[in-house]
């Protein structure tokens, strides 16, 4: 046996040794990826693109930026039920959550953008939303703004790079940072039995036995396994007779259907993300369900046909409190500005109306 022989058995020992010395199977995860940066994700177009996103001046309001729905500074959510937008207008969905949304093989809960690139253009001229008329509005708006079309002309290396395409580019390239490994559960995958309490380890046992993996799996627990993956989507609910059902009116919302048309894709939906689960209630399509605890007891009972104990919850809110990853650093962007002029055009006032000094 020469030495490479050797080698290979010795870490195949090894392998082995750490396995059964494991006290749980946790073949259905993996830890997250440290990094998915793409090739051209330079730090001058991230920089770029995270100006972007916080910037409300690419609402028609000025007043709703990337960030005012998912909030980088919490649960990359807004805490509401549905998002509110320009002008105090609130759509019928959720915002969930951008942190990690880099794991998904489409974005939206209809799976209608299957980039985060793609994701970005719709809000921007969402009625309910940041409510731009249209693409060349928001272009004409950055435009506007001289150094922001010095930037763009920089990083993309050419004149008449503001465009809309360079603009989501930016803003993705941004979003693929935004990313939360080394969670507890990552440095337990990684073989420190002790990084979390066997009360989390009997949540990730039930987790697993009762078929909650069957759509959470992976190391985002959503079924993502690799950038290749062709988007899925899930019936929900599943058990259409449950209580729960009409209690946070779960079926009203076609889900897919509304994006193709198609009768067969009623009540499809995204699976989820489920890393920092614990920091983004409300939750469900529709943000009806206000806790974890009772999140865990609608999809036990609508998707698996269980009834959870207290205990039971307990455990499972233990497991998924261990999905908390370390959040990196940000620094506010400095936005630039036009000297002595505002971008956002003012509201007029009619005639008969005067405003009190």
């Amino acid at each position: 046996m020469n030495v490479s022989q050797r080698f290979k058995l010795c870490h195949c020992v090894f392998v082995s040794l750490l396995l059964c010395n494991s006290r749980v199977d946790a073949q259905d995860f993996a830890p997250l990826p440290t990094t998915t940066a793409r090739a051209g994700d330079t730090p001058e177009k991230i920089e770029l693109g995270k100006k972007l996103f916080f910037d409300p001046r690419l609402s028609a309001t000025g007043t709703v930026s990337c960030n005012s729905c998912h909030n980088l500074m919490e649960g990359g959510d807004d805490g509401r039920p549905t998002s509110m937008g320009v002008d105090g207008l609130t759509g019928p969905r959720n915002a969930p959550t951008v942190w990690n949304s880099v794991f998904q093989s489409s974005q939206f809960w209809d799976g209608r953008a299957a980039t985060l690139a793609e994701q970005a253009m719709g809000p921007m001229v969402a009625d309910v939303e940041m409510g731009m008329t249209g693409h060349d509005q928001v272009i004409t708006r950055i435009k506007g703004i001289p150094d922001y079309a010095d930037e763009f002309e920089r990083i993309f290396g050419r004149v008449g790079a503001l465009t809309i395409e360079n603009a989501v580019d930016a803003i993705a390239a941004f979003e693929r940072t935004l990313i939360t490994p080394d969670s507890d559960f990552d440095r337990f995958l990684a073989g420190d039995q002790s990084a979390i309490s066997d009360k989390a380890i009997r949540g990730m046992e039930l987790f697993e036995s009762i078929g909650c993996t069957e759509c959470h799996s992976g190391p985002a627990l959503n079924n993502w396994t690799g950038p290749d993956d062709v988007a899925e989507f899930v019936d929900f609910p599943r058990d259409a007779d449950s209580p729960i059902v009409d209690r946070y009116d779960l079926v009203s919302d076609l889900g897919r259907q509304q994006v193709t048309g198609d009768e067969s894709d009623a009540h499809l939906f995204k699976v989820p993300v489920l890393r920092n689960i614990t920091l983004t209630a409300p939750y469900m399509h529709n943000g009806k369900v206000p806790s974890l605890a009772e999140a865990c007891r609608v999809m036990a009972s609508t998707q698996l046909d269980e009834e959870l104990t207290d205990e039971e919850v307990s455990e499972l809110i233990a497991f998924l409190s261990t999905l908390e990853g370390r959040f990196p650093e940000i620094s506010l962007p400095r936005l630039p500005s036009r000297s002595g002029e505002s971008v956002i055009d003012p509201i007029p006032t009619p005639a008969n109306e005067t405003h009190p000094n």
